[in-house]
Formats: structure tokens, sequence, C-alpha cells
């Protein structure tokens, strides 16, 4: 009988240890992932809403076209419940690549083409970049913001560059010209055409020496978008350039 309870006790007290280190293992692995956990569940909550970029607003139609009825228009900056993705690029709209994601709006499902649709979600209006960056890494960890001063005393000179985690150079370009006053007159440039291209702003102040859009591109594909423009005692300039996985924004002023 002793030699019976004795193993009773036994067996209890390696299950009781046994479980003990199991909860201890977990919570060790709970912590150590916890952030790995986090990440993952805001890219999965991101991917679900997709927000939209045109600024006169977008489109949401019947069916998988451009030519089918018209159900509503999209503000610049709703953000929508993604039902369907379209992978194949089924379209070029104004040199931008892409095809008709099914989506969901004031309950009404219907299609839009995902040029003008981003899983950023854009700057307002009179955003301050550093701001923005911050707020966007909430969902994309990757962005990055950097400040830089230099110049002389009586040339300073102001650079700000943010890193988004995107390939899309349509996607950087319309968040620079959000976040740096890239005069609306001027539209995504198409990725073919010439390899040099300069594009005044029809719509400049008088008050403006200049204000114009510089493209480069290499066998029908961006390499810089820059615009520059310049005035009584000041210059700046904005300029988009791919950077490995990410599109990189630069804007630099510099007073005189």
């Amino acid at each position: 009988m002793k030699n019976t309870t004795f193993t009773f006790a036994l067996l209890a007290l390696i299950i009781l240890s046994a479980c003990k280190n199991n909860k201890e293992q977990t919570a060790q692995i709970s912590e150590e992932n916890m952030e790995d956990i986090v990440e993952e569940a805001n890219k999965k909550q991101n991917s679900d809403y997709l927000y939209v970029t045109a600024t006169s607003g977008l489109s949401l139609r019947e069916f998988d076209n451009l030519n089918s009825e018209k159900l509503a228009v999209m503000p610049y900056g709703t953000k929508l419940k993604l039902k369907l993705i379209e992978e194949n690029e089924t379209m070029n709209v104004g040199g931008i690549k892409g095809g008709m994601h099914q989506v969901e709006y004031n309950n009404k499902t219907g299609y839009a083409f995902n040029g003008y649709l981003s899983e950023f979600f854009p700057p307002e209006k009179n955003a301050k970049a550093e701001f923005y960056i911050d707020d966007l890494k909430a969902t994309h960890p990757q962005a990055t913001f950097t400040e830089t001063v230099g110049g002389t005393a009586s040339n300073p000179t102001n650079t700000e560059t943010v890193l988004l985690p995107t390939k899309k150079w349509h996607e950087a370009f319309y968040i620079a010209q959000k976040l740096y006053d890239i005069p609306l007159a001027f539209s995504f440039p198409n990725p073919k055409g010439r390899d040099a291209q300069t594009v005044k702003n029809p719509k400049k102040p008088d008050y403006m020496f200049s204000s114009e859009l510089n493209v480069e591109r290499e066998a029908n594909l961006l390499k810089t978008i820059k615009y520059t423009q310049a005035g009584e005692g000041y210059g700046s300039s904005v300029t988009i350039t791919a950077e490995g996985d990410m599109m990189k924004i630069e804007w630099t002023a510099v007073a005189d």
C-alpha cells in the first residue's frame, strides 16, 4: 500500500512539474513572439482595407470593367473593405497598370480600379511628413522619415527623406504630391515617353520664377521624377526614386 501511495505521489509531482514547465515555456514563447504576432495581426487587418488615392474621387462600378454602370463616386481618403483581389494587370489608366478589385463602400459592393487604391492611408491636407510616417508605422513599420540640416548660415538647406515600403511609383507620387505640395496641375507621368522630359506648370502663380516637373526614363521605365520650384529668396525640390524594395521621396529646401 505504501509503495502504491508513493507511486501516485511521484506521478502527481511529475505531472505538476511538467505543467509548470509547459506554462513557463508558453509564457516565454508568448513574450518573445508578441511583437511578431502584433505585427502580423496589423498586416492582416491592414490588408483587408484599402484607401482611395484619386484626388477627384474614384468610381465604384457594377462590374469589373471601366464601361459598366457607375454605382457611386468614392471620395479621396475613403477606407474601403476589400472583398476580392484582381491579381492580373488587365488595364492601363494614365500609365498606371492594374485591374479591378471588388470592394465594399456604404453597403454597396462593386469594382474599382486598384491603381487608385492603396494600403497606405493618404495624407490629409497640410500633413507634416514626420507625423504622417509616425502614424503609418503602426501598419507599415518599415516606413521611415529622416531630416537633415545643412548649407551655410547665409544659404541654409533643409532635407527630409521618406522611405515607403512599396515599389509602385504612382503611390509614391501621390503621397509626395500631398506631403510636399506638388501642384495638382501635374498628373502622374506616364512611364512611356522620352528619356528626359520637362513639364511646365500651366497654372504657375506670377510670384514664382519657376514650377516644373522633370521626368527621367530608361527603356520606358521611370528612373526619376523631380519637381522643382523657385521664388524670391527660396527654392525647393521633391525627388522620387526607387531604392531596392522601397520608394524614396526626398524634399530639399534652400533659402537665399
